[in-house]
């Protein structure tokens, strides 16, 4: 969407990942990340990060945010794996279509059984209002999860195995843990995941000594713009230390990323715990290289193993 629908349906949704709204989410992330490190933790032999720990903490703070029902957890994070599914298949379209139904079902119980999570404040903020429709709900709940759980399992993956390649900043981080955020910002910038943003030109204008005409299409890589030798220092390494806090990882402006305080928060919360308590942990093996999802440019990792 474009304004002025856009600033509307933003404003409806952007008190819920206000700094204190996610604030009060990290209980509940903490609970998530290390019950599932004790699972992997309980197991002997190399284990897949992704599989274990990245994919399943992104799909159970998505469950978190909407109030899922705890029962039907491991649905959600089945179909939720499937539906973001790199190569677009059938049956990722098929999951998809799932769990759209499944929050349909779902916003109509908790219209009839409210409680506390986003979803419910929706329902009596927006619905009962009239400001939003049954079906938009719904909608937006599904680009929730699908802009949600890429992304954030990705960059989970791509910073342990960033760390593990760099073991001096992984020692200094273990050792001083009020380095994480500045951490997590570095990492977000030397990755860019979330990458090729569209945009397309409303008037005539120049750019960077070339004419874009109104109606001419753009690609935006925020990944350049992140390596941008004139803003950071050393842009192509990676340096916790570097002054990553202006990097562009969420967007700019209007569109800027929506979700980006919470998730912050899931990489310090799954970070953390990663170096505080497996202090061992190394490579077991090679680690496939980055995979492409071309449509919409989202890097990540087939799989992570590691052992300890």
């Amino acid at each position: 969407m474009d304004p002025p629908d856009h600033n509307v349906l933003r404003r409806m949704l952007i008190s819920e990942f206000s700094v204190r709204r996610v604030r009060e989410m990290r209980p509940g992330i903490e609970r998530t990340v290390h019950g599932l490190l004790d699972g992997i933790l309980e197991q002997r032999g190399p284990v897949d990060l992704v599989a274990e720990l990245a994919l399943p903490m992104s799909t159970l703070v998505i469950c978190q945010l909407l109030g899922v029902p705890y029962e039907d957890r491991e649905f959600f994070q089945e179909r939720s794996e499937q539906a973001t599914r790199v190569g677009g298949s059938q049956e990722s379209l098929a999951a998809l279509l799932e769990l759209r139904d499944y929050l349909d079902r779902l916003v109509t119980a908790k219209i009839e059984t409210p409680g506390d999570d986003l979803l419910c404040r929706l329902i009596a903020s927006r619905l009962h209002t009239g400001e939003m429709r049954h079906a938009e709900i719904v909608d937006n709940a599904v680009l929730l999860l699908a802009a949600g759980h890429e992304t954030s399992a990705g960059m989970v993956a791509l910073g342990i195995l960033t760390l593990l390649r760099h073991p001096r900043a992984l020692a200094e981080l273990r050792g001083d843990s009020t380095l994480l955020p500045q951490t997590v910002d570095e990492l977000l910038r030397f990755h860019s995941i979330a990458d090729g943003l569209r945009r397309a030109v409303t008037e005539d204008i120049e750019l960077g000594g070339i004419t874009l005409r109104a109606g001419d299409g753009l690609i935006i890589s925020l990944a350049s713009a992140n390596r941008d030798e004139s803003a950071f220092a050393s842009p192509d390494g990676f340096d916790p230390h570097n002054p990553a806090s202006q990097h562009v990882a969420f967007g700019y402006g209007p569109h800027q990323c929506l979700g980006q305080n919470l998730a912050r928060l899931e990489l310090e919360v799954t970070l953390g715990a990663v170096v505080e308590r497996i202090p061992t942990l190394r490579l077991a093996g090679e680690v496939d290289a980055l995979r492409v999802k071309h449509d919409s440019t989202i890097f990540g990792l087939h799989e992570l193993p590691v052992e300890w």
